[in-house]
């Protein structure tokens, strides 16, 4: 088993088209591997057993972060700089565990701040709310999240401010001034 002592570097890069078939893998596998502990079989498989399409390959080369190890890529991780929402956060099985789940969502983060936005958000499986947690987001109470293929699953819609509001008041009150 692979493991961040044997690794010799692990670099996130922004992901291209033809990474797309890997992207896809590593969603299948981990969602297979973590999810089916809190949804159905009959839910997993319905929200893994679908082709990949040229939507997806568009949207990997447009939104996309790959964790790669050694070059070869093993998570992935989106933002949209607009909204201020991170998707597609999945890590192979071999490599759950090891910190590089955390060292994308800090990436995604600090691409978020240099973009300005004072507060990130998502919509997590009920498997990695704890994850999360563990990164600073906050929950809400559960939800049910609709997937473009028309899948609804359990989640639980997390927040995390970047900006400490206090010192946006203050801020703003010397702005004022």
């Amino acid at each position: 088993m692979a493991n961040l002592r044997s690794v010799k570097m692990l670099q996130i890069r922004r992901a291209e088209r033809c990474d797309a078939e890997a992207a896809f893998d590593i969603r299948f596998q981990a969602i297979q591997n973590q999810c089916s502990t809190v949804y159905t079989n009959a839910q997993v498989m319905a929200w893994t057993c679908v082709p990949l399409t040229d939507k997806y390959r568009s949207w990997v080369e447009n939104d996309y972060h790959l964790a790669c190890v050694n070059g070869l890529p093993v998570a992935t991780g989106l933002i949209n700089l607009q909204s201020g929402e991170l998707e597609a956060i999945f890590v192979l099985p071999k490599f759950m565990g090891q910190g590089i789940g955390k060292k994308m969502v800090t990436h995604l983060e600090h691409l978020a701040r240099k973009a300005g936005l004072a507060e990130i958000h998502l919509e997590a499986t009920l498997n990695a709310e704890s994850f999360y947690k563990r990164c600073g987001f906050t929950a809400s109470a559960q939800a049910v999240y609709n997937s473009p293929s028309g899948l609804q699953l359990a989640c639980v819609p997390m927040r995390k401010q970047l900006v400490d509001l206090t010192d946006l008041k203050y801020l703003e009150c010397r702005a004022i001034r």
